[in-house]
């Protein structure tokens, strides 16, 4: 009974070890992503503008992940960290995202359309459209924004990489050539 705990124990540490290892492989893989740092920093740049008009039109905007993904030369991955980062600032940037949207639409559009849709439709666009509208025009600016300091954070990781290797292959050298 004794050796049964003990294998449940190690089993369970076992696959928190390897969740811990798991995640650690898939950052350095996204770090290492066939296109560089640019193309990591698109599909973060996607998945932040994405997601900052999502919740107002029901998740349905996280189907445009993927055409823009493609059609921009993205790295999915990234776009669904940025998507999931989106998540996390989104409350405090909803109300930007309310004010910036009442300064773009203008006033006479949505009572057009309130007046002209049926009464339901009418309610989700009163209140919605204003978040969809400022929440696409804040995005885009935090996905301009966050593009570049997310290219630089990647090319520093590379050059520091590199170097590193650079070293560690000119303290290799001289000790292969005393032998």
């Amino acid at each position: 009974m004794y050796s049964t705990q003990k294998v449940k124990m190690m089993k369970a540490r076992f696959e928190w070890n390897s969740i811990k290892r798991w995640f650690r492989y898939k950052y350095i893989q996204l770090l290492r992503a066939k296109g560089g740092p640019s193309k990591v920093a698109r599909g973060f740049s996607i998945g932040l503008f994405v997601e900052m008009f999502t919740l107002p039109t029901a998740g349905f905007a996280f189907v445009l992940i993927f055409p823009l993904v493609y059609l921009l030369r993205a790295n999915l991955p990234a776009a669904l960290i940025g998507f999931v980062f989106g998540k996390v600032i989104y409350i405090p940037m909803s109300i930007l995202n309310k004010q910036v949207g009442e300064l773009l639409v203008p006033k006479h559009f949505k009572i057009y359309l309130i007046h002209h849709l049926p009464h339901i439709l009418s309610n989700i666009i009163r209140s919605g459209l204003d978040l969809i509208v400022g929440g696409m025009a804040v995005g885009l600016m935090l996905g301009i924004i966050a593009y570049f300091p997310i290219v630089f954070l990647l090319r520093y990781h590379t050059n520091r990489r590199k170097e590193k290797r650079r070293l560690r292959k000119d303290q290799l050298a001289p000790s292969q050539t005393n032998e």
